[in-house]
C-alpha cells in the first residue's frame, strides 16, 4: 500500500506534535518524497487485519489562504509545461464519469 498520510512537508515547522503513522500490528513502513515533495509511505499489509493510526497536531492561524486577485485564468494550451502534469487523470477518480459532470456544472461559467 501506498500511503499519503502525513502533513506535506511545506508545514512541517507548523507540527506541534509529529505526525509519524503506526500500524497494529508492527509492520516496516519505508517512506519516500514524490515528484511534488509529497511524503508517501509504503507497506506490505499482511492478511487479516491492519489498524493505521497517526497523531499529529498543526499550529495554524485558521485564516483562509491568500486570493490572488489579479490572477487571470488561461487556455490550456498557454499553460507552462511544468503545471501540465496538475491535469492529467488520476486513478482515484473516475474521470471518465466526473468529466461530464463537471462540464454541465462549470462549462458555461464565465472565464476568470
Amino acid at each position: 500500500m501506498l500511503l499519503m498520510l502525513n502533513v506535506h512537508p511545506s508545514r512541517v515547522s507548523d507540527l506541534v506534535v509529529p505526525d509519524e503513522l503506526a500500524t497494529d500490528p508492527p509492520i516496516p513502513i519505508s517512506s519516500y518524497r514524490d515528484e511534488f515533495g509529497n511524503r508517501c509511505n509504503c507497506i506490505v499489509a499482511p492478511t487479516g487485519q491492519l489498524r493505521l493510526s497517526a497523531n499529529g497536531i498543526v499550529t495554524d492561524t485558521g485564516e483562509p489562504d491568500v486570493v490572488v486577485r489579479g490572477a487571470r485564468q488561461r487556455v490550456v494550451g498557454d499553460l507552462p509545461d511544468d503545471v501540465l502534469v496538475f491535469l492529467l487523470r488520476s486513478r482515484y477518480c473516475e474521470t471518465d464519469r466526473l468529466s461530464a459532470i463537471a462540464w454541465s456544472l462549470f462549462g458555461q461559467t464565465t472565464p476568470g
